[in-house]
Formats: C-alpha cells, structure tokens, sequence
C-alpha cells in the first residue's frame, strides 16, 4: 500500500491513521498536502464529534520523509505548517494516540492536537537540530505553550529523545497508559467526549487557543442551539443529554 491518510468514522469518532509503516510512518509531501482536505471534510460532517490521530502498528510518525528533505526543505516544511495549523484549528475535540516513536514532524502533530495519550514505551523527540534544519515558529509556540520554555528548549537544542514519564511530566503527554492498553483508554475517553456538549467543547477550544473576543458570539450560539436548555433538563430529570448543537449549526 502506498504511504498515505486511512480514515474512518465510528460511533462518532474520526480515527486518521498514519500509514508509512517502511519508513516508520513518515509523512511525505503527499501525505502532508493531503491532511487539511481530509480534515475540512471530517470537519464538515456532523456525525463526526471527536478525531484521532495515530499510526499504523507501533510507531506514531517518524516525522518528515527525509528524501523531502533533500527535494526541497522550504517547500516540505511549508506542508507541514499548513497540515498542522489545519490539525490546530479542527473545530471538534482532537486526540494524539502515541505509540512508539512520535519525533520530529510526528510531535508537530501530536502538539497540534487538543489531547495526547501515550503507551509507556512511547518516545518523543524534535530533531531538527540534528538535521540543521529551522523548526518552525508555529510549532515552537505550540510547544512552548505545553512545556514551557526550557522543556522546549531542551528538545529543540539537543535533538534527543525523551521517554513517556517524562513527556507526561513536561506537558507533552496528558495521560500514559501500560504497553497495550491504549486502544481501550482511546475509545473509553473518547466515549466520553462524544457523549459533552461539542458546543462547550467548541467554545473552549477557541477559548484556550486565545481567540477570547467571542464571548457574546458562543452565548446567542448556547441561546439558540438548545445545548444548555437540555443540559438543564437532562440534569433535572436525572437522565442522560441529548446534545444536538453541532460545528454546521453556527453561524
């Protein structure tokens, strides 16, 4: 099978699977051009409530196919900008499920995502520095935003690996689950996600990325979408939501 995007929808999760298992899923040109598209059209669909990102067998994403490199580095790394802030700005709750190694344009994914769990034995790294190659602003700020500052900076300075505990401690992993547990913690958390408001989930995902000027747009949405009318009663009358007010709806 070529290198490329696997997509599916069930139960109302997206799962987009990285799929380049002779290069340890690397992203190629092709795969990068194509992840906004695929994503405009996830976005677009209202049975979809959540997304996740993850790669096929034991590895996340080995990042950039490095023969791209060697074509043209500006071209390869403005792909991969445009294919993250396409990931950074899908309007539903994203999740990053990490296995093996997640290095370089495999973090710029991950960090892009909303959420990250990872296996115990998966490992992180940015290694531009190794290659001489600038690792972009966008990415930088995500992953500062993480970490913090010297995390970040010992990442992006040193090029080396760290393990899961560690990514946990740093803000870079949010949960870390035992070898083999990942899927069932994947599909139990997301569950839940799919069960919320996606119109709280919406507003606060804008929120905290700093769009924070839209507090009046998000209440005439909860006003007219019927979210908090039912969330109230659900409440009242001990029972379970029934959230209808999805991405399509607002205006």
């Amino acid at each position: 099978m070529e290198p490329q995007l696997l997509h599916s929808v069930d139960d109302s999760v997206a799962t987009v699977v990285i799929h380049h298992p002779a290069k340890r899923n690397a992203m190629t040109a092709e795969m990068w051009r194509a992840l906004p598209p695929l994503l405009d059209g996830l976005a677009a669909d209202p049975a979809v409530r959540a997304l996740v990102l993850t790669g096929e067998g034991s590895t996340f994403c080995a990042g950039a196919d490095i023969s791209t490199l060697r074509e043209s580095p500006e071209r390869a790394q403005r792909l991969a900008v445009l294919a993250e802030e396409a990931l950074a700005a899908f309007p539903k709750p994203t999740l990053a499920a990490v296995r093996g190694h997640c290095v370089g344009g495999g973090t710029q994914l991950a960090a892009a995502c909303d959420l990250r769990f990872a296996e115990e034995s998966a490992l992180f790294g940015v290694t531009p520095a190794k290659l001489g190659v600038v690792y972009p602003a966008s990415a930088t700020r995500r992953l500062v935003a993480l970490t913090g500052p010297a995390p970040a900076k010992y990442l992006l300075f040193s090029g080396e690996l760290i393990d899961a505990a560690r990514a946990l401690r740093t803000g870079l992993a949010d949960e870390v689950l035992p070898d083999g547990e990942l899927d069932k913690r994947v599909a139990e958390f997301t569950r839940i996600l799919v069960s919320r408001s996606l119109l709280t989930q919406a507003a606060a995902k804008e929120f905290a990325n700093g769009r924070t000027d839209r507090d009046a747009h998000w209440t005439g949405q909860a006003r007219a979408g019927g979210d908090t009318a039912e969330g109230v009663a659900a409440f009242l009358e001990r029972r379970a939501p029934r959230f209808g007010w999805n991405v399509t709806d607002r205006g």
